[in-house]
């Protein structure tokens, strides 16, 4: 994603969060299937763009999380 997308999701609410990560999951589980039963991904770096995300996503949740618990 893009800085201005970051920027975005920086003040979306948790429940959006959370749909965006279960949606990138959902995203990366379909290229790994695509990938595994031998079918040529058109981009195979999204493998990675996606894990990231994904990373990024859970890591401001939990900055949220022990933000609210303080």
């Amino acid at each position: 994603m893009k800085a201005k997308e970051w920027n975005e999701i920086r003040v979306s609410a948790e429940a959006e969060l959370a749909a965006k990560v279960r949606d990138l999951r959902q995203e990366l589980f379909n290229l790994r299937l695509q990938q595994s039963s031998s079918q040529r991904l058109e981009r195979p770096s999204r493998l990675r763009e996606v894990r990231r995300d994904i990373a990024r996503l859970e890591t401001l949740l939990r900055e949220r999380q022990l933000k609210a618990a303080k």
